[in-house]
């Protein structure tokens, strides 16, 4: 088994719904991501995938989010936007762009140094 990771990174400001907390106001993190894919299979140049493919999937996905107000954008217009749920989303953004033998293993949203929540998914398709 082989896993790539990239890790990219975006700023946006959120508010946490039904927090008892000073979280539930608006405020912003400079936010970092680490994406990791894995797969058994080597394409025809022996990679799982180029390094830049991946990096491009998740910028384009990265982009829908950065100086954005969280909040404001679907899903988390109905969706609390946490760190938890952002990593789930990138997840499923990224997803369907993979090549077929490469699955995602895990998203991890960083909204400090020292706070990250992953997502590791419900399984990999088959193959991978």
């Amino acid at each position: 088994m082989f896993e790539l990771m990239v890790t990219g990174r975006f700023a946006a400001a959120h508010s946490l719904r039904n927090f008892n907390g000073r979280c539930e106001a608006l405020h912003g993190h400079n936010w970092r991501v680490e994406v990791v894919v894995r797969g058994s299979q080597l394409d025809q140049a022996d990679l799982l995938m180029d390094f830049g493919q991946l990096k491009l999937l998740m910028n384009q996905t990265l982009d829908r989010l950065d100086h954005r107000h969280l909040n404001e954008i679907p899903p988390f217009d109905q969706q609390n936007p946490s760190s938890e749920l952002i990593a789930k989303y990138i997840w499923e953004q990224m997803a369907p762009g993979l090549p077929a033998h490469v699955a995602m293993a895990r998203v991890s949203a960083w909204e400090s140094d020292d706070s990250r929540a992953t997502y590791l998914g419900s399984g990999a398709p088959d193959g991978a």
